[in-house]
């Protein structure tokens, strides 16, 4: 579990983060959105130590990543897991090795056991066949499932997702939504996905935090979305027709 407690970023003088307060569970797809701008990457950075907030708390399991040393700090980053927006795979390398990257840097296993470790993380994304093969040699869907497998592969408890689904069609989204829920259920990982992707959100938005001028303006799940009266919470959400929609039959029912 993440807790975030009184959190402040600013810039120059200007508060781009202010008394964040908010709880990611283990488990759980969580889920921060917002529009551009919002403060929604900058409170990504922070909770993955790239920016220092000025105020606050931040808690892995009741640790303190703000008051921590480098080599306790260190020793937490090895605890975590990232997918990044542009899958960033060393195009140089196989997709077998893009998934060792890791495991070479910080595991003391064997060789053929790190091999074998790989493997079964490719085989957990359906990949096990593509090991042999150069990022340039495989689909965008595929280059994310290959993402995912580097990123569990020493088995983190917390699971950093930046726009996932980004550049990807409707249908490969969905597989790696679905990818990302069943492993972050299966592990028990602390997932945290910042993304601008409605469907995503209401397909496996199990809590969400809602950012607006760097405040947090709502924090729920994907049903109780559907009967927010938060006004910027809606406008953000149900600006295409397709989700009014969806809202208006959803408030039919009740």
């Amino acid at each position: 579990m993440i807790e975030l407690k009184g959190l402040y970023k600013s810039f120059e003088g200007r508060d781009v983060l202010k008394d964040i307060n908010a709880t990611f569970e283990n488990g759980k797809t969580n889920r921060i959105i917002g529009q551009s701008g919002s403060g929604k990457t900058v409170l990504m950075k922070c909770i993955v130590g790239l920016l220092t907030p000025e105020r606050g708390s931040l808690l892995y399991d009741d640790r303190n990543f703000l008051t921590m040393g480098k080599r306790e700090k260190k020793a937490l980053r090895r605890e975590m897991g990232m997918i990044f927006q542009s899958a960033a795979l060393f195009d140089s390398m196989t997709v077998l090795d893009n998934v060792m990257f890791p495991l070479n840097m910080f595991s003391n296993d064997t060789l053929r056991e790190r091999e074998r470790r790989a493997m079964f993380c490719l085989d957990r994304v359906n990949l096990s066949e593509a090991y042999d093969k150069y990022p340039g040699e495989i689909s965008g869907g595929m280059q994310k499932r290959v993402a995912i497998a580097r990123a569990i592969a020493l088995k983190p408890q917390y699971l950093f997702c930046d726009e996932p689904n980004s550049g990807l069609d409707p249908k490969t989204s969905l597989v790696i939504d679905e990818l990302i829920h069943d492993i972050t259920c299966e592990y028990q990982m602390t997932t945290l996905i910042n993304t601008h992707d409605m469907n995503s959100v209401m397909g496996i938005g199990e809590n969400i935090v809602f950012i607006y001028e760097g405040n947090k303006e709502w924090e729920g799940n994907k049903e109780q979305i559907f009967t927010s009266t938060n006004q910027r919470l809606n406008d953000f959400i149900f600006a295409s027709d397709f989700f009014r929609k969806v809202k208006e039959a959803e408030m039919q029912k009740r």
